[in-house]
């Protein structure tokens, strides 16, 4: 027969049994707080770079993009 407390051991939520082997605030600053900072960095990477290129494609004249039948490179794409 197997014991009753390790049957209701094995019936608890996944997220319990973190919370009581490792304590709260490991989780909250050991675990989510790192990934919530590496996401926002990768934003704000991806959007500087964004707009860089921006500012690169705007310095560049429209006549360079366009073809001799008069069709633009961005239209050609779609």
């Amino acid at each position: 027969m197997v014991p009753a407390g390790s049957m209701q051991l094995a019936m608890t939520p996944v997220l319990s049994v973190f919370l009581r082997e490792l304590p709260g605030a490991f989780l909250i600053f050991g675990v989510f707080l790192p990934v919530t900072l590496l996401l926002l960095l990768l934003i704000a990477y991806f959007r500087i770079k964004l707009i860089e290129d921006n500012e690169e494609l705007s310095q560049i004249p429209d006549r360079q993009f366009r073809r001799k039948d008069g069709s633009s490179l961005y239209l050609r794409k779609k």
